[in-house]
């Protein structure tokens, strides 16, 4: 069955971890303790969207960065193939800006 506080957690933690930094630092960035950071990280805290946007601030990488990645992985589990729709001018902005600071983007529709 696919827990997805469980997906949520995994894909922070990878951000977290490659941008080399330290649950302290990210939760006191994010103004939430550091075991609350943690269970939240292991799937054992199910974050509200108040505390996920917190977070992916304190991370700097856009909510729906993280969610389109929980979205595919939750996909894959289900058997689900993947399209790639993700737009070319999305795609070169976060290859150009994986470890800097998120230019603004502009709204769909």
């Amino acid at each position: 069955m696919i827990v997805l506080r469980r997906e949520i957690g995994d894909v922070l933690r990878g951000a977290r971890q490659h941008q080399g930094r330290t649950l302290r630092e990210v939760s006191s960035a994010a103004r939430v303790s550091l075991g609350y950071l943690s269970e939240v990280e292991r799937g054992q805290k199910e974050a509200s969207s108040e505390l996920l946007h917190s977070i992916c601030a304190a991370l700097d990488v856009p909510m729906s960065v993280i969610l389109r990645e929980v979205s595919d992985r939750v996909a894959v589990a289900e058997g689900l193939v993947i399209p790639d729709t993700v737009p070319a001018e999305l795609s070169a902005i976060v290859a150009r800006h994986r470890d800097d600071e998120w230019p603004a983007l502009t709204p769909v529709g």
